[in-house]
């Protein structure tokens, strides 16, 4: 496990500066509520609970992007969150930024401007470059102790997240606690009995970096999603192809498919692929079709059908850990919800130990009305649990394992 020390050891009446994810989609200039803001309400909420100053830092968009903007909403909505004001100033570590800050009494919270409009945050580079920017020397002498909750950003190599565990007593929140725990069980924990793990999604490399990092860890890998799709065309059925107007497939195939094929040679039977697919019909409806009978792909396949759900009930009830990565059709549509929601009632009503993360997958379990305690945890990391579930370092965590020697 992680050799990071958490808030329970943050001494006394610190002035904190604490790194979140509030990262949201933003619509007509304003950012969306959404399961972040929650998860790390509760860490800042614990923090002004135990009289500390809070000081915190986030991003929005890229430079560049349609939602790179301030954080000034982001303040709204943490505020209804947490319960108490959070008081937001538009700069960084500038003047006014400074001035706020040494304004800020313990049990106040402060939310500083969008990081990634500081010069030095952006891009990756190792963490004494980070430490040594404008940004995090001007910054650092203001605070006690440095916490990091950001883990859905934990894979970037930015001053926010890798500079200041070099420059202050760096401390995980209870996001990244917890998270870090939950995503790498799969590496850390013994299981007795079968390991699944569902795999959805659009992206194949997610897919493929799964099985090449878990082959030895994994008992069943149940597949969905464009993802799936691709395994199903590489196993000779004529699906996972581009219909005009589409660019979801055939270039990941052209880049992939070798790598597949090998896949499913090398785990065969480990190996679980969708028996039917569903569809938009001419009415608009869904329709579902049997794989073994589709002659050759003339229509957009959104999702996987009732008997592969049926197929993979089983599977799951009869696991002692399953592990769900990326949707397993188009969820956002109640019509092709089937596959995912199916899966993930499959898994609440299981006493098995259970992880659903990946991109917006968490997401389905708000809009469909499940209860997130069935579940042992709901990640809200996408590209972090990936890499987490692959063994891969993570830049923040190995950031906080390292911190500054605490002194004596």
């Amino acid at each position: 496990m992680a050799r990071f020390e958490t808030i329970d050891a943050l001494p006394a009446d610190s002035c904190v500066l604490v790194r979140l994810d509030l990262n949201s989609p933003i619509e007509d200039g304003e950012p969306q509520d959404n399961e972040r803001f929650a998860r790390h309400a509760e860490t800042v909420r614990e923090l002004v609970a135990a009289g500390h100053r809070v000081v915190c830092l986030a991003h929005q968009g890229r430079p560049g992007n349609d939602d790179f903007t301030t954080l000034s909403g982001h303040a709204r909505i943490l505020a209804e969150h947490v319960g108490r004001e959070v008081a937001f100033v538009p700069d960084t570590y500038g003047p006014e930024a400074i001035e706020a800050i040494e304004d800020v009494e313990p049990g106040e919270v402060l939310l500083l401007e969008n990081v990634r409009m500081c010069e030095g945050e952006l891009p990756e580079e190792d963490p004494e470059t980070k430490a040594d920017t404008e940004f995090v020397r001007t910054l650092a002498p203001r605070f006690d102790a440095y916490v990091c909750d950001a883990y859905s950003a934990a894979h970037r190599s930015h001053a926010s997240l890798v500079g200041f565990p070099l420059a202050l007593p760096a401390y995980a929140g209870r996001v990244m606690e917890t998270e870090y725990e939950a995503n790498t069980a799969i590496a850390t924990r013994e299981f007795d009995g079968r390991v699944t793990m569902v795999v959805g999604g659009t992206k194949a490399t997610d897919v493929i970096d799964v099985m090449d990092a878990l082959g030895d860890r994994v008992d069943r890998f149940l597949l969905g999603g464009v993802a799936g799709e691709l395994f199903l065309r590489a196993a000779g059925h004529p699906v996972g192809y581009d219909l005009e107007g589409m660019d979801r497939f055939d270039d990941q195939w052209e880049r992939n498919h070798g790598t597949i094929e090998s896949l499913l040679e090398e785990y065969g039977d480990r190996i679980t692929l969708a028996v039917d697919l569903a569809y938009e019909d001419a009415e608009g409806d869904r329709g579902e079709v049997a794989v073994e009978s589709i002659a050759e792909k003339e229509t957009a396949y959104l999702d996987v059908g009732t008997e592969t759900v049926m197929a993979y009930e089983p599977v799951i009830a009869d696991s002692e850990a399953v592990f769900l990565k990326g949707a397993l059709g188009v969820f956002e549509d109640e019509r092709f919800a089937v596959g995912t929601v199916g899966v993930l009632e499959a898994m609440a009503e299981t006493d098995c130990f259970s992880v659903v993360g990946g991109g917006d997958t968490a997401r389905a379990i708000r809009l469909y009305d499940l209860d997130e305690d069935d579940f042992s945890h709901v990640s809200i990391a996408g590209g972090a649990y990936i890499r987490a579930l692959t063994g891969e370092p993570l830049a923040a965590v190995e950031a906080l394992e390292r911190g500054r020697p605490r002194e004596e």
